[in-house]
């Protein structure tokens, strides 16, 4: 496993279970509500994945399962690989209350076995901010490339890297390119005093050049690019979406 990797499991494997269960409730609620209608939780990409009754999906980094579960109900053969046995655990007990099943892989992306997974996928979905735990972005968009087969389609989703520096009022160098120590994400829904025991993850920063030009330079073809306003409509580029294929 990565150096870096080794870091960041062992972060999003303190405490993460009981965290989901703090935001989401328990899998049982989770998961009567992602019934009720499983194409609104994919939210703004909702429009992207309207027609996946069996198509293979890789939804990589895929956390507690609060994406792999919806495409799964609309009909799609979906596989997670993720670094956390903590959201493994929380993932699957959803996609049990969903009556669904999932594939999940708990792996670190650098060791996902080529052999078996390579050119199998139709589409690859990436959301909810995962590139800054990757150090090696180019390493990172060849696997990416392999794991789909020829016509096979990227969605890949993140924290945009201008609204990031544009929200710390200008503490966050736009381009650094050292990998720091950084907060697990879930780490501010816990007691100050419990916070302490917290394990540090592993991040690089990239600007938004570095993440195109590695998506183009991995032999991606780039069909769109959109930007996205802050979670709460504020006028800042928070997130954005890159639509690529093979």
């Amino acid at each position: 496993m990565h150096k870096q990797s080794k870091i960041n499991k062992k972060a999003w494997e303190y405490r993460a279970y009981e965290f989901w269960h703090k935001r989401d409730g328990s899998p049982e609620e989770k998961a009567r509500l992602l019934l009720e209608n499983p194409l609104a939780a994919l939210k703004k990409h909702k429009g992207l994945f309207e027609h996946v009754q069996g198509k293979k999906i890789a939804n990589l980094c895929g956390s507690n399962g609060r994406k792999a579960v919806p495409l799964a109900l609309l009909g799609a053969e979906v596989t997670v690989f993720d670094i956390s046995e903590e959201n493994k655990k929380y993932a699957l007990e959803l996609a049990a209350s969903a009556n669904i099943t999932l594939e999940y892989i708990v792996t670190d992306i650098y060791d996902i076995d080529l052999k078996e997974y390579g050119g199998y996928f139709d589409i690859l979905y990436l959301e909810g901010g995962i590139l800054h735990y990757f150090g090696d972005l180019d390493k990172f968009m060849s696997i990416l490339y392999a794991l789909l087969h020829n016509g096979g389609q990227l969605v890949l989703s993140d924290f945009h890297p201008l609204g990031r520096c544009i929200s710390s009022h200008g503490e966050v160098n736009y381009f650094d390119t050292e990998i720091k120590n950084g907060d697990v994400a879930y780490k501010g829904a816990f007691d100050i005093d419990e916070q302490k025991d917290f394990p540090d993850v592993s991040i690089r920063l990239y600007t938004l050049s570095d993440i195109i030009n590695s998506v183009v330079a991995s032999g991606f073809r780039l069909q769109r690019f959109d930007e996205h306003r802050g979670w709460n409509n504020e006028n800042i580029p928070w997130e954005f979406t890159i639509l690529a294929d093979k």
